[in-house]
């Protein structure tokens, strides 16, 4: 981490983060008031999640990140913003849904631009699997969105097979395939480095039924 990064845990975690753990979320305690709901899974530097933060004072956004530097950084970015709606979790979103986050809690679930690990050697650390889509789907509300974005074809066409098996989701593309990138996404500087090496991008925006 850097030195800023590792000044930010110190003055801006308090205001900021949440610890994990196994006590369950509260988010009108956390947040102080009543308001959708949105979980950024891996979040990166954090610039994307506070771009959204920013330009939808309405939502609330909860970011899980493993990696410290990246908290570190949205962390700064949160305070010089003024940010009020957002919240941060350093750790294994795994764990944090399994543990913290209740069932039909979130409006939205997005993850941009997850680890591909293209050799098919790694691919079972890839984090969208079958055990991990159910669990998501068990903590969106009905009309909850899931919204995927990837570089990688591959892994954008092994996400749409799996999304389009979990019987709680339904594609909201009018084909049935990849949506239209919604102008409401922030790129990223990955997909913005992405961009220029000529990468395309998949997004992928899937809805829980009503029933579920």
């Amino acid at each position: 981490m850097t030195r800023a990064q590792r000044r930010a845990f110190a003055e801006w975690w308090e205001r900021f983060g949440i610890e994990a753990g196994h006590v369950p979320l509260e988010p009108e305690s956390v947040f102080g008031r009543r308001a959708p709901l949105v979980l950024e899974v891996g979040f990166g530097d954090g610039e994307s999640l506070a771009a959204l933060a920013m330009a939808h004072p309405e939502l609330d956004y909860l970011g899980v990140e493993v990696h410290r530097p990246g908290v570190g950084h949205l962390l700064l970015r949160a305070a010089a913003l003024g940010l009020t709606n957002v919240r941060v979790m350093c750790a294994d979103a795994v764990e944090v849904l399994e543990q913290q986050v209740p069932d039909q809690c979130l409006d939205r679930a997005q993850i941009f631009f997850p680890d591909p690990w293209p050799k098919t050697r790694h691919q079972k650390r890839r984090l969208i699997q079958p055990p991990f889509v159910a669990l998501l789907a068990r903590k969106l509300k009905p009309a909850g969105q899931l919204h995927v974005a990837t570089d990688c074809e591959q892994y954008a066409r092994a996400i749409l097979d799996l999304l389009d098996q979990a019987p709680e989701l339904v594609n909201m593309a009018a084909d049935k395939g990849f949506a239209p990138r919604p102008a409401q996404r922030p790129p990223t500087k990955f997909e913005l480095r992405g961009q220029r090496l000529g990468h395309g991008v998949w997004d992928l925006l899937f809805v829980k039924t009503e029933g579920e």
